[in-house]
């Protein structure tokens, strides 16, 4: 088992070592931990291609100053020109495609969110590192090349046939015609280029200015329904998280995540759920844990089918959902000794998680994705931009809660985690993998305060997942194989369809934790099953 990484004046985790590298940098510079995250993001951006874009949302949640937490909601409304009768007049009924112009419908907010967290640095922790600055590994590493990781090379060759006949695609993402392989140098030239543009020029000329008129043109000629008047009225919004207070041996601890879109609320009313029961912390690999937070799950994501989507566009306050009665309520409907039925589709989906915390206890929990792997597959030939497809989402039945509207957000499975510990401490935590997201949050959260694991030995354990994974259709209990026996035998016994993964399957996420103790001891712990690393000093 490795052992989580310590340090005293900054600590951060990335699902790639570069960009955990970025943010430490720049805090040994004199940088703050929101400084340090504009840094991890814009070179994660360029490290981790398939995962994530500067074409893609972002979700921040942020422990400020006299632990007052606040977020930036970096998402993308639909445009003005996509509804549903003009998906109908392309005969598209059903559902919206995947790939292609057609999915590339909402605005990517996620180079709105660094210029928000870049000026909330400036104004409320007196940041003085320059964008330029922030960006410079980024545009480095775009221009002379990056080390492709086995995840780049092996997902590259399994969606090429899907995503080559897209606009840029192949030019940008197969280089000589072929998947590159692991180790070669990838190269992103045109990226590099809308890299330094947003460093000279700032954030707001990605949605204003020549930039956004090149990227308006050439979304068009991909065949989106976004115009340069949809990204002229983007703006990344202020919020403030969601919480929820958890009960562990030390006391009470309060937790937060990000408000609707994002399904931070149903991250929350997992461990809400599990705070309510008991009988299932005993074994941080038992049948009891797993099934007691797999029934959470179920019942958290009924209520996410029912109530989630744009909060403009939402019937119920959302921080009511997470109210004590209305979680005494659905943890009186577990059964702690059978499973309930499961029918519901789930989604996988591409993202990177990180972490960032400084040595005066600011803390950043961040997602950053474009949904699918490689988004809509479309790659700006003039900006080298991915654009996501986070749009796809959005059903075309007009009575469906996420139905597609001109100007609404669509559902998000991204949410950023973070926790005041009881003990006085600061916790930020998360994952990729879309609807694995809140799963695998609860799962390390869980053995860390209420089994003691260390962060590292919590994210090293053998993992699950209810639903599906990338290229399955199969909604099952899905079990890394390194789980006991027992457990997997005492789970089919409870009535759980169990089908089971390899050792250390990429499948259930590239997982993160960072603490930062009362005594001012950071602590980190990185997912051997990504390219990740913890950095601190």
């Amino acid at each position: 088992m490795t052992q989580s990484v310590y340090g005293l004046r900054g600590i951060a985790v990335a699902p790639h070592s570069l960009a955990a590298q970025s943010a430490v940098a720049v805090m040994r510079e004199g940088g703050n931990a929101i400084e340090a995250m504009i840094a991890a993001a814009a070179t994660i951006a360029v490290v981790y291609p398939h995962m994530n874009s500067i074409g893609g949302d972002g979700f921040w949640v942020i422990n400020g100053p006299n632990n007052r937490v606040g977020g930036i909601d970096a998402s993308g409304r639909s445009a003005q020109a996509a509804t549903r009768s003009w998906y109908a007049n392309k005969g598209i009924t059903e559902s919206i495609p995947f790939r292609g112009g057609v999915a590339a419908l909402t605005v990517a907010g996620t180079i709105s969110g660094w210029g928000a967290a870049h000026t909330l640095s400036k104004n409320y922790l007196d940041g003085k590192l320059p964008l330029s600055r922030l960006l410079a590994d980024a545009i480095f590493l775009a221009n002379n090349g990056i080390p492709v990781t086995a995840s780049q090379a092996m997902c590259t060759e399994a969606k090429r046939r899907e995503l080559d006949g897209h606009i840029g695609f192949a030019e940008s993402f197969l280089p000589a015609g072929v998947a590159p392989k692991q180790g070669a140098l990838f190269k992103q030239a045109r990226l590099a280029d809308t890299l330094t543009h947003i460093a000279t020029k700032g954030t707001e000329s990605f949605y204003r200015g020549s930039l956004a008129k090149s990227l308006a043109s050439e979304l068009m000629q991909a065949g989106s329904p976004l115009t340069l008047k949809d990204l002229n009225s983007h703006q990344a919004k202020l919020i403030d998280p969601l919480s929820v207070d958890f009960h562990n041996r030390q006391g009470n601890s309060k937790l937060f995540n990000m408000v609707p879109p994002s399904q931070g609320l149903i991250s929350l009313m997992i461990l809400g759920i599990m705070d309510r029961i008991g009988g299932w912390d005993t074994d941080p690999e038992g049948a009891e844990f797993i099934h007691a937070q797999v029934e959470a799950t179920k019942l958290a994501f009924g209520v996410r089918d029912q109530y989630l989507t744009d909060p403009a566009f939402m019937k119920v306050d959302p921080q009511s959902l997470l109210s004590k009665a209305s979680l005494d309520n659905l943890a009186a409907r577990l059964h702690k000794n059978k499973a309930a039925p499961w029918g519901n589709k789930t989604s996988p989906g591409d993202t990177v998680w990180m972490g960032v915390i400084d040595k005066h206890g600011i803390a950043v929990s961040f997602i950053q994705s474009i949904y699918h792997e490689f988004g809509s597959g479309v790659v700006l030939p003039t900006s080298g931009v991915n654009w996501q497809n986070r749009g796809c989402s959005f059903s075309l039945k007009p009575e469906h809660v996420n139905t597609l509207e001109p100007g609404k957000k669509p559902f998000h499975t991204l949410n950023p985690a973070m926790a005041q510990r009881s003990d006085g401490g600061v916790m930020v935590y998360g994952t990729m993998g879309g609807d694995g997201q809140p799963q695998t949050q609860a799962t390390i959260f869980n053995r860390n305060m209420r089994f003691g694991d260390d962060p590292q030995q919590a994210i090293e354990r053998p993992r699950w997942l209810l639903g599906r994974t990338w290229g399955q259709s199969s909604d099952s209990l899905k079990l890394e194989s390194r789980f006991p026996e027992k457990t997997i035998n005492s789970l089919r016994a409870l009535g759980h369809e169990v089908e089971i993964l390899g050792a250390w399957d990429e499948a259930v996420g590239h997982a993160g934790m960072l603490i930062r103790h009362p005594n001012g001891v950071m602590e980190g712990g990185f997912d051997p099953r990504s390219n990740g690393a913890v950095a601190s000093f």
